[in-house]
């Protein structure tokens, strides 16, 4: 049994009359805590993992991609990237640079948007990190992906060519 028990204020008369010290029985606030505790501890929902799907091609062959349907984004230092549509050897577009968030998101949705009306087919992306780059650009560069609700993406390793176009915007 839990108790409080207080002892009585000495002064320096004495009374006649002894006082009895109050004591409390916390025995129901301690029941009542550990119930409380139980309670929350049960009806708690713990935050669930948010993850993307991933969804890998089946066989060994992946299949031929035009060219005209590939954009390629090179990520560089200072929160920059450098995008262009084609291959690295021989571009179809001058390679731009966009910062994350919103200029590479318009840039993305830009490309998804032409290439569905052209081809009828959805955009692919290719995601090349370099050396300087952080691994938050990664994952900011798929999410953005994801929003734009772009079918299908790789990452691959950085070119010469891609880092020759990072270098010459001071990316690299």
């Amino acid at each position: 049994m839990a108790e409080l028990n207080s002892t009585p204020e000495k002064s320096g008369r004495r009374r006649a009359t002894r006082r009895i010290p109050a004591r409390v029985d916390l025995t129901a606030m301690v029941d009542l805590a550990f119930l409380l505790i139980t309670f929350f501890m049960l009806t708690t929902v713990l935050t669930k993992p948010r993850v993307m799907p991933l969804a890998m091609p089946v066989g060994n062959d992946a299949g031929p991609v035009p060219e005209t349907g590939t954009m390629t984004v090179c990520l560089g230092k200072s929160n920059q990237a450098v995008w262009y549509m084609g291959m690295a050897a021989k571009p179809l577009t001058t390679p731009a640079q966009a910062k994350y968030g919103k200029e590479l998101a318009a840039a993305i949705a830009a490309k998804v948007s032409e290439v569905y009306k052209r081809t009828g087919k959805g955009l692919f992306v290719i995601i090349k990190p370099s050396d300087h780059s952080v691994y938050n650009n990664l994952v900011e560069t798929i999410d953005e992906l994801h929003n734009e609700r772009v079918p299908s993406y790789a990452i691959a390793k950085i070119a010469p060519e891609d880092v020759g176009f990072l270098k010459n915007r001071g990316l690299y």
